[in-house]
C-alpha cells in the first residue's frame, strides 16, 4: 500500500473553502501518491475508498462538464461501470447515487460501444442528440450533486484514516 499524506494546515484551510476543497484536498492528495496516474498497478496500491473518491471525482467531473454521454465517450465507463462503485457508494450512504449508476449502467451496456467509438468534435456533439435517455440521468445527477459532494466529505471526515495520513 502507498501512504497517501495530507498536511494539517492544508486540511484545515480546504475544510474552510468547502466541501468541494475538502474533497479535492484528499483527491489531490491520492493522485499526488500515485504519481497522477490511476493505472492498473497503481490502482492495486490504493485501498478500497481511496479508488472509490478518485472514481467519483472522475464521474463528478465528466458529468458535470458534459454528462453521461461525455463520461462513457471519454473512455471512463468501464471505470465507473465495470467497477464496484455503486456498490461502494451505497456502503458509503449514498443510495440514492448509486441507483442512478446502476440505472446508467444500462444505458452504458447498450449504448457504450458506439459512444467510445472515436468521431470528430461535430460527431461528437451530434451523440447527445442521438443518445437523449441519458439526459434525465445527467439532470438527476446535476440536482444532487451539491447533496452528494457533502454526504462524501461526511463520509471522509468520518473515516479520514481510510483515505490519508494527516501530517
Amino acid at each position: 500500500m502507498i501512504e497517501v499524506k495530507v498536511k494539517d494546515e492544508a486540511l484545515r484551510k480546504a475544510a474552510g473553502e468547502g466541501m468541494d476543497a475538502f474533497v479535492g484536498c484528499f483527491v489531490t492528495a491520492i493522485h499526488d501518491a500515485i504519481g497522477g496516474e490511476l493505472t492498473a498497478e497503481t490502482m492495486a496500491q490504493l485501498n478500497a475508498d481511496q479508488i472509490t473518491l478518485l472514481a467519483w471525482q472522475t464521474l463528478h467531473e465528466e458529468v458535470m462538464d458534459g454528462g453521461f454521454v461525455q463520461l462513457i465517450h471519454n473512455g471512463y465507463g468501464p471505470f465507473i461501470f465495470k467497477n464496484p462503485l455503486a456498490k461502494a457508494l451505497k456502503l458509503w450512504g449514498l443510495r440514492d447515487l448509486s441507483k442512478l449508476i446502476y440505472d446508467a449502467h444500462t444505458l452504458y451496456n447498450k449504448y457504450g460501444a458506439a459512444l467510445e467509438k472515436d468521431c470528430t468534435e461535430d460527431e461528437f456533439m451530434a451523440l447527445f442528440e442521438q443518445y437523449p435517455e441519458f439526459d434525465d440521468f445527467d439532470d438527476a445527477f446535476v440536482e444532487q450533486e451539491e447533496q452528494w459532494t457533502s454526504a462524501i466529505a461526511h463520509y471522509i471526515d468520518e473515516h479520514i484514516d481510510h483515505f490519508a495520513t494527516i501530517q
